[in-house]
């Protein structure tokens, strides 16, 4: 077993994740995070208690539906964790009964990390989804986590929002659920791994079940979404909206996160 950086044990108390409408729980024993590197990525890993509680020298029966989730422009793989509070939701969804027990995986996802404005474009140049499909496969072998299509799920925020639709439409069929929040949404640099990502597009939603998009109605991205959503529109294809108040937020992100989980690998 990994080192385990964070247990939320007996410390949900009223008035905490309200975006989850969670006011008044209980305190509840929690799952765990873990560090790892994986393909040469750092990660954070969320392991459900189930997990846990297997024996550290016998192979865990259950293969766990699993999210790829991913953190913004000069973030971390710590994000979720830190500012997300991504443990203590998974925990009290899981608790009430509104998600199945999941794997969540938290990549450092800006392998050519930004240090000012002109370098930003360095962070969205194709690497991350050139990289990816070795970066799932060694995490499906380490991890009992499904391989199926249907039980994989990938989501961000900002660039990690864009890194998702560009993931997802580049390895079309490979997930059925796809979360982009206050994402951005073109490419700053040519690459061609982004020169069909109309097509692919339109292919990778024969097999998504679901395509969230989340954005505040004062995010400087909004006009972005909005314009991608008439694309969507006009080219027949189906989403599921959610437009906040405020702007690029870890409240608004805490909030899309919630109202995304229960939507999944249901």
């Amino acid at each position: 077993m990994k080192q385990i950086l964070y247990i939320a044990a007996a410390v949900l108390t009223a008035g905490i994740l309200t975006n989850c409408s969670l006011k008044g729980a209980e305190p509840l024993h929690a799952g765990a995070v873990v560090r790892d590197t994986l393909n040469g990525t750092p990660c954070c890993v969320y392991l459900p208690e189930s997990y846990l509680k297997v024996p550290s020298d016998q192979v865990p029966s259950t293969k766990y539906p699993v999210l790829y989730l991913q953190h913004g422009m000069y973030g971390n793989e710590d994000d979720w964790t830190e500012q997300g509070m991504l443990m203590e939701i998974m925990d009290s969804l899981l608790q009430a009964g509104e998600v199945k027990e999941m794997v969540v995986i938290m990549p450092d996802n800006c392998p050519a990390r930004p240090t000012s404005d002109e370098e930003k474009a360095n962070a969205m140049t194709g690497e991350w989804e050139r990289q990816f499909p070795q970066f799932m496969a060694e995490a499906e072998a380490k991890y009992p986590i499904s391989s199926k299509p249907s039980e994989r799920a990938i989501a961000g925020l900002s660039m990690g929002g864009f890194h998702t639709m560009h993931v997802s439409h580049h390895l079309h069929g490979q997930f059925a659920y796809v979360g982009l929040f206050s994402a951005a949404i073109l490419p700053l640099e040519p690459n061609p791994i982004y020169d069909n990502w109309e097509e692919e597009v339109k292919e990778q939603m024969n097999t998504t079940k679901l395509y969230w998009i989340g954005i505040g109605k004062e995010d400087f991205l909004y006009g972005l979404n909005v314009e991608y959503r008439h694309w969507l529109e006009a080219n027949h294809i189906e989403y599921t909206y959610y437009e906040s108040a405020g702007g690029h937020t870890w409240d608004n992100w805490q909030d899309y996160v919630c109202r995304f989980l229960p939507k999944i690998f249901q």
